[in-house]
């Protein structure tokens, strides 16, 4: 062998050398727990919510959420040390139970998919969570009220708001005792949600010392309330109370004072958005009242850094009544996923092994979330009892209660 073929052959050792070297992970900037070098696992996760039909409006304001914290999640050192992409995408349940199970099964079918920031409506959800349940699935809900929904045994269940059985009594409270009000004629829209909290309300606004006046149901996309405001009015009330969400309240609402009955509409956080007072008119919303968990977002322990982070992301978008829980809720899971990226490798985190250990590390969340402190009691219910209550007042909803 010549001296020219000599070198030709160190070379091509030491090539191989380099070679045999990037393939091991020598030298690679991997972490413990994440990938091999240059490459990527990408972990999805599913926002459950009414986009086309129902509350729009709140379920428009929950993807935002979630779509703000997975953006500034994915820009962290962490994540990307991980090998980690985060990406979401959207399940339009329509506010509808059975949508709501067929959006389910897609999202379980999804590989990739370990987590679902959702749902909103309390219904929904009832029976979304057993098919979540069945592929290992965490579901972490910014909106659900029904008290009962983590007393039905699902593990993988939790839940950033608190319930009706705190938001019910406290509206009726302030109701008798604040706003002096004194006889309620309660209305509900039929569905788990809107029936659960007009019958907390109710039985506090009766121990209270409050006289309702006549209940009724009515369906949750209603429009013609004309009769049901003559009986209403026969029985003489100084406050309506509605169960259910804004685009049936609102126009209940607005033919209410048409129907020359001049009290206020009282409703709970699926009534707490500013489409309530463009569907009911301002003039017919000034007075309306509603209870919505949480605190005014500029009270809220970090609700200026949210703000113009928001801001920042959606020029000209106002926050909706769970933005920042599902917020919140979004980061939940994401702490999850780092979690469980960090003791089983992010390549199993999409496993069965990795989906489970997800619900178990979001059953020890404890942060300071954007609403306050996020942590779960045994059944997965948030300790953050908050509640505010809003008055509409020159056009705009703002908080009365203290």
């Amino acid at each position: 062998m010549g001296m020219g073929n000599v070198r030709k052959y160190s070379a091509l050792i030491a090539v191989l050398a380099i070679v045999a070297m990037v393939v091991t992970g020598c030298g690679s900037t991997a972490t413990t727990g994440g990938t091999s070098a240059g490459k990527t696992v990408t972990v999805t996760i599913g926002i459950g919510a009414p986009l086309t039909d129902g509350a729009v409006a709140l379920g428009k304001g929950m993807v935002r959420g979630t779509n703000l914290a997975v953006k500034q999640a994915n820009a962290t050192k962490e994540i990307k040390d991980l090998g980690i992409v985060l990406q979401t995408v959207e399940g339009d349940d329509k506010g509808d139970p059975t949508t709501g199970g067929n959006v389910a099964t897609q999202f379980v079918s999804n590989p990739s998919l370990v987590g679902v920031m959702g749902t909103l409506n309390s219904g929904v959800t009832r029976v979304a969570v057993k098919i979540y349940k069945q592929g290992n699935i965490v579901q972490v809900s910014p909106a659900n009220t029904a008290v009962d929904l983590t007393q039905m045994g699902n593990e993988n269940y939790f839940r950033v708001c608190t319930v009706d059985s705190v938001q019910g009594p406290f509206a009726a409270d302030y109701a008798f005792k604040d706003a002096g009000k004194k006889a309620a004629f309660v209305v509900d829209d039929s569905t788990v949600y809107g029936v659960g909290l007009a019958d907390e309300w109710a039985k506090q606004f009766e121990k209270d010392g409050g006289k309702v006046t006549g209940r009724e149901k009515t369906g949750d996309k209603d429009t013609d309330f004309k009769a049901l405001v003559t009986k209403i009015k026969s029985t003489n009330p100084d406050l309506v109370y509605y169960g259910g969400i804004y685009n049936s309240g609102a126009l209940l609402s607005k033919q209410v004072k048409e129907g020359g009955l001049a009290v206020p509409v009282m409703s709970g956080d699926g009534s707490f958005d500013p489409e309530w007072i463009k569907l009911a008119g301002a003039e017919a919303a000034e007075g309306d009242m509603a209870s919505n968990v949480g605190l005014p977002i500029d009270l809220m322990p970090k609700g200026q850094d949210f703000m113009a982070a928001y801001t920042a992301e959606f020029p000209g978008e106002v926050p909706a009544a769970y933005d920042a829980y599902s917020y919140d809720a979004a980061n939940v899971i994401i702490k999850a996923i780092i979690v469980a990226a960090k003791d089983l490798g992010a390549d199993k985190v999409t496993s069965t092994e990795g989906k489970k250990a997800i619900i178990a590390a979001v059953g020890k969340t404890n942060f300071e979330g954007v609403t306050g402190k996020v942590t779960f009691d045994s059944k997965g219910d948030t300790l953050n009892k908050t509640i505010t209550v809003y008055a509409v007042k020159s056009g705009k909803w703002v908080p009365v209660s203290k």
